[in-house]
């Protein structure tokens, strides 16, 4: 069986190396085949929306996935109209994520607890949502919008000007501005026969908005079975296949969920070695049609992203039984270049080991909790 991916970034990548001992293919469509999964299969070198390359992606491929949700879902609609390929996870939940708005009103329909928000289409909309939700608030574009961009902070009638000037020109959802405790996600998956299984809780860590830490199992019995509860309403909502995470915030031992991924996530990475079966595996193993593996935890893990800059890679290295995955990217600021992880017998020991890796390799780093 050939899986064809709509990107063929690092998350590409670790799903055809999870993919190829379960005997499966993979074929990627990207802007350049210059890219982390380039250096393990196929890559089609096209724009997204070439009606030319995406048909040949479903002409090649029993299944189509994406590793990232920044795709025409009218365009992929169209290139699979009248081929064997099925779509995985659903154009459904993959529109639904797309547009904060309308995640938003999905968390809402489905009881899921989430900040208040507003749609804002105009200069006049965005004084009636903040009349309405009041300050502080975050503007923010309803698209494209990841790692902390296309997002506004307005904390007081004196910022409208300034917000509006730098991301007025697009649809935009103003919200509530939730001075949360920490940041949790959640990440399962559905296989065609409906099957459900879910990871333990992640605790997240971010800094200048981009996640630089997760740990799990975070040990919250309670929160873990609402947001489980809440992540197989959406699975079962869109008859889903495949993996799905949904980051919230918790205030005061409450979750309100801030957004939904319909791919495997960042904060999952420590699945690779801290997982009976990774989040990837589980992924091509659901949209293949094939049995779900057990998402129990081995131990205790942390996973660091690797930002900007890769560290000296034999230094790394003498760490005991630390995992390397670097992506095979051009440094970049802020850019995601790869990513290490440890696996511990207790959530403190790995909780020490993590904190030291993190400060010998960015020692000025100021972590958000």
């Amino acid at each position: 069986m050939t899986i064809g991916v709509v990107g063929a970034g690092q998350l590409g990548a670790m799903m055809a190396l999870s993919g190829y001992p379960l005997g499966l293919d993979f074929l990627f469509l990207d802007r350049s085949a210059a890219t982390p999964a380039g250096r393990f299969a196929p890559v089609l070198s096209g724009e997204f929306t070439d009606p030319a390359l995406l048909r040949q992606l479903a002409e090649r491929s029993e299944v189509i996935s994406f590793d990232w949700e920044n795709i025409s879902v009218e365009a992929l609609r169209a290139a699979t109209r009248g081929t064997r390929a099925r779509i995985a996870p659903p154009l459904r939940a993959l529109a639904a994520a797309q547009d904060r708005l309308s995640e938003k009103r999905t968390f809402e329909r489905l009881g899921i607890p989430t900040t208040r928000f507003f749609p804002v289409d105009s200069r006049a909309a965005l004084d009636r949502a903040i009349a309405r939700i009041g300050l502080p608030g975050v503007l923010k574009t309803r698209r494209l919008g990841y790692d902390g961009k296309g997002q506004f902070v307005l904390r007081g009638l004196g910022d409208r000007e300034r917000a509006w000037a730098l991301i007025g020109n697009v649809p935009l959802i103003y919200e509530e501005f939730v001075p949360f405790d920490y940041e949790v996600s959640i990440i399962g998956v559905r296989g065609r026969s409906g099957d459900i299984r879910i990871y333990p809780l992640n605790r997240n860590y971010h800094a200048d908005g981009i996640l630089r830490l997760t740990v799990a199992p975070w040990h919250a019995p309670r929160l873990l079975r609402a947001a489980a509860q809440g992540l197989r309403r959406v699975l079962e909502s869109f008859s889903y296949v495949g993996v799905l995470a949904i980051e919230f915030f918790v205030r005061s031992g409450r979750l309100i969920a801030n957004e939904m991924a319909p791919r495997v996530h960042n904060s999952g990475h420590w699945t690779l070695e801290g997982a009976c079966t990774s989040q990837f595996e589980n992924h091509v193993r659901a949209i293949a049609g094939l049995p779900l593996g057990d998402t129990s935890a081995l131990g205790h893990a942390a996973m660091i992203n690797l930002i900007g800059k890769m560290p000296e890679r034999k230094s790394l290295l003498t760490e005991s039984g630390l995992h390397l995955h670097d992506y095979g990217k051009e440094p970049r600021h802020g850019r995601k270049l790869g990513h290490c992880t440890i696996v511990e017998a207790s959530a403190r020991r790995r909780d020490l080991r993590a904190a030291r890796i993190l400060r010998r390799l960015y020692p000025q780093l100021p972590l958000q909790p």
